[in-house]
């Protein structure tokens, strides 16, 4: 099993480095990038909208009730915007993605990886590599973050009306709290590893689908391990955030 799994790690090093071998060469599929963005940013926008506010509404309601017997609910906005923008928020957006654009790209890549879809192109001359690895990974790299973004202010929205359910708090003075509080070394961080979310998601379930085999099978486990995967990825990924951003907060 550990052999398995180091052979599993090299296979996909190698993998990323052909992403960044391809990336640099000319051509690069420009309506291809586009369309991809279109299909992982525009699609997965109701869903990530929807679970955001949700999120924010229920962990301000959660929240509320603790602070109140400290006779501190007037620090909620604060601790609410804190929470979601630094961590929750982001999170819960790339795992989301990973659940949604990981298995499907890891489905579409495997349908034609086994119908040799890929090998037909690779024939005719086209780089299949990079008209549907490098497209798809770049898309996630750049859709993922703007999700995230709008994730928090979704999610922010949430809060507001989840602190004005038992008690009365204006537009303004809600809103005043929450940018506040909230500094460049909350939300830069924060921003910046949801690249990374992106990178890990796309180049995942772009592996996963490229080596499928076993017929259609093999497109079902290689999109159920693009998801397991990935997801795993970006919790470690968040650790190790958090890990470089406390020490920056030290020194």
């Amino acid at each position: 099993m550990i052999k398995n799994i180091f052979i599993e790690v090299g296979l996909i090093a190698r993998f990323t480095g052909r992403f960044f071998r391809e990336l640099f060469k000319p051509r690069f599929e420009f309506g291809e990038f586009l369309r991809q963005c279109y299909f992982i940013g525009n699609k997965s926008l109701p869903l990530v909208a929807i679970t955001a506010f949700i999120m924010g509404l229920v962990i301000t309601i959660q929240s509320r009730p603790t602070l109140v017997e400290f006779g501190a609910e007037a620090w909620l906005p604060k601790m609410i915007s804190v929470s979601l923008v630094r961590e929750i928020a982001p999170v819960i957006t790339a795992l989301i993605c990973a659940g949604k654009i990981g298995s499907g790209i890891g489905a579409e890549l495997g349908s034609m990886k086994v119908t040799e879809q890929i090998d037909a192109m690779d024939v005719s001359g086209t780089n299949p590599y990079k008209f549907l690895v490098v497209t798809r990974v770049m898309a996630t790299i750049f859709m993922i973050p703007i999700l995230a973004i709008l994730a928090d202010g979704v999610s922010l929205y949430g809060g507001y009306l989840g602190a004005n359910m038992h008690e009365t708090v204006s537009w303004s003075l809600f809103w005043n709290q929450v940018f506040n509080t909230l500094h460049y070394a909350d939300i830069i961080p924060s921003i910046l590893k949801t690249f990374f979310f992106g990178f890990v998601i796309g180049i995942i379930g772009c592996y996963k689908g490229f080596n499928s085999a076993n017929g259609t099978e093999g497109v079902g486990q290689s999109a159920n391990s693009a998801v397991v995967v990935s997801s795993l990825l970006v919790f470690v990924i968040d650790l190790l955030a958090v890990q470089i951003t406390d020490v920056l907060h030290l020194n």
